[in-house]
């Protein structure tokens, strides 16, 4: 299928999802950075994702759809999505995140991405965004599912924070809580510090350039501090 990017036509809503906060940085008077689109954008494909999954595989199990739409949405497909929109040449970045190749960054070109999807929601809702993500989603959950290695996982492939709610569930009847404990790094090469916790107990913890994947870090240490991986 051919890519084209949403037709957002704000064009101050269109730079703010384009602009690192490194360009702010060196340009303090540009507008606002893309953080908070990007934190939009990524709840709205995680509900779009899920719908799509729901409605397309009838016979997929709770387990296996949160395996396959963790998949759709984590930074590597993301970053490829965001490739193939030429948004890497597109973002707005500070001297020393384009000098460390900030756009082919894959962590700056899924935020970017996100933060794309929660400006086109913002400017025409739910069922325009729905339109324009289906068709691509699509096509990679039905090559996703054809692929021998979907339907036999490897462990290491099934969604660490959906294992460890489960276990929690089972144990303590309640979801595990997720924080933020630490953040360094130049703003455009950020390490996140997270840690997981249930029933006011610290279960594990994880580091990386995106929340999300400090996030899946702390479950997978949860998940060998407990011996189940």
């Amino acid at each position: 299928m051919e890519y084209k990017l949403p037709p957002i036509q704000s064009r101050q809503l269109f730079l703010q999802a384009l602009t690192h906060r490194s360009f702010l940085n060196e340009n303090p008077n540009a507008g606002k950075d893309n953080e908070r689109l990007e934190f939009l954008g990524d709840a709205v494909l995680g509900f779009l994702v899920g719908e799509l999954l729901f409605k397309r595989y009838p016979d997929k199990s709770e387990a296996e759809m949160t395996r396959l739409r963790s998949k759709l949405v984590d930074e590597p497909q993301l970053a490829k999505l965001a490739a193939l929109l030429n948004l890497g040449k597109l973002l707005r970045l500070g001297k020393g995140a384009e000098k460390d190749g900030g756009r082919q960054n894959p962590a700056l070109l899924c935020d970017v991405f996100e933060a794309v999807i929660g400006a086109y929601f913002l400017e025409v809702g739910i069922e325009e965004v729905r339109n324009y993500i289906e068709p691509m989603f699509t096509i990679l959950a039905d090559n996703i599912v054809a692929s021998p290695i979907e339907n036999n996982p490897p462990k290491s492939l099934v969604d660490c924070k959906n294992r460890f709610q489960q276990w929690a569930l089972e144990n303590f009847k309640e979801n595990p809580q997720y924080l933020i404990i630490k953040e360094s790094g130049e703003a455009h090469a950020k390490e996140f510090t997270a840690e997981v916790r249930v029933n006011n107990q610290i279960y594990g913890t994880g580091k990386g350039k995106r929340k999300q994947e400090a996030q899946k870090q702390a479950a997978k240490d949860a998940l060998k501090n407990l011996g189940l991986e």
